[in-house]
C-alpha cells in the first residue's frame, strides 16, 4: 500500500505533466496546423498549379531625387553595396508603396540594383542613373507559395528564424510530456507502447525499404 504522502507526490507529479503536456500544446496548436498543412502542399508542390502576377513599373524619379541619389553615388559606388538614400527610399514608399527599409543595393557608377525577395514572391528595382530611370518588378506567387516559404523560412528574416526555434522547443517540451504521460498510464492502458513503438517502426521501414540513395 502506498503512504498517502507518496500518493501526494504521485499526484503533483502527474498534475505538472498534465499542465506542461496542455500547455505546451495551446502554444504550438497554430505552429502545428500550418506545418502540417504546408508539408502536404510541399509534397504535392508539382500538383499544385501557381499563378504568379506580376506588378511592373517604369517612371522616372523627380529632379529632387534623383539629385539625392546622385550626390550619393561617389560614395556608394566606391563601396560597391548600400542602403538607398532616404529621400529615394521616400519618394518609393508614399508614390508606389514599396517599402525598401535597410535592405542593401549593389551601386555602379551608371546603375543601383536591390533585390527584394520575400515570402511567397519576389521583387527587384533598377535605377538607371544616366537617365534618371526606375524600373520594379514584384512577383506574387499566391497565399500557398506563401505559406510554404514559411514553411521552409525561406526570405522570412530573423523573427520568423526566432519563432521556428522557440516553436520547435515547444514541440519538443509537448512530445516528452505526453511520453511521461504514457509511461504513467501503461498498466491502465496496455496498447501504450505497442501503439507507440508502430509510430516509431512505420517511418523507420519506410525508410529504409523505399527511400532509395
Amino acid at each position: 500500500m502506498l503512504n498517502k504522502s507518496t500518493l501526494a507526490t504521485i499526484s503533483l507529479y502527474t498534475g505538472s505533466l498534465r499542465q506542461w503536456h496542455w500547455i505546451s500544446s495551446a502554444l504550438c496548436l497554430a505552429g502545428m496546423l500550418l506545418f502540417a498543412v504546408t508539408g502536404i502542399t510541399l509534397n504535392h508542390a508539382g500538383q499544385i498549379e501557381a499563378s504568379p502576377s506580376v506588378e511592373t513599373i517604369e517612371q522616372a524619379l523627380p529632379p529632387a531625387v534623383l539629385d539625392a541619389t546622385l550626390a550619393a553615388l561617389d560614395k556608394e559606388a566606391a563601396s560597391g553595396a548600400a542602403p538607398l538614400p532616404a529621400q529615394l527610399r521616400q519618394w518609393l514608399s508614399s508614390e508606389f508603396g514599396i517599402r525598401t527599409g535597410d535592405r542593401i543595393a549593389e551601386w555602379t557608377t551608371d546603375e543601383i540594383y536591390l533585390s527584394m525577395p520575400r515570402p511567397g514572391g519576389d521583387a527587384w528595382l533598377s535605377i538607371d542613373l544616366a537617365f534618371g530611370e526606375l524600373l520594379y518588378e514584384s512577383t506574387s506567387r499566391g497565399v500557398i507559395s506563401y505559406l510554404n516559404d514559411l514553411h521552409k523560412a525561406r526570405n522570412t528574416g530573423l523573427a520568423w528564424s526566432w519563432f521556428i526555434d522557440i516553436f520547435s522547443v515547444v514541440c519538443v517540451v509537448f512530445c516528452l510530456t505526453g511520453l511521461l504521460l504514457l509511461c504513467r498510464q501503461q498498466r491502465s492502458r496496455p496498447m501504450t507502447w505497442p501503439v507507440t513503438g508502430l509510430g516509431l517502426l512505420i517511418p523507420v521501414l519506410l525508410a529504409l525499404l523505399f527511400i532509395h540513395n
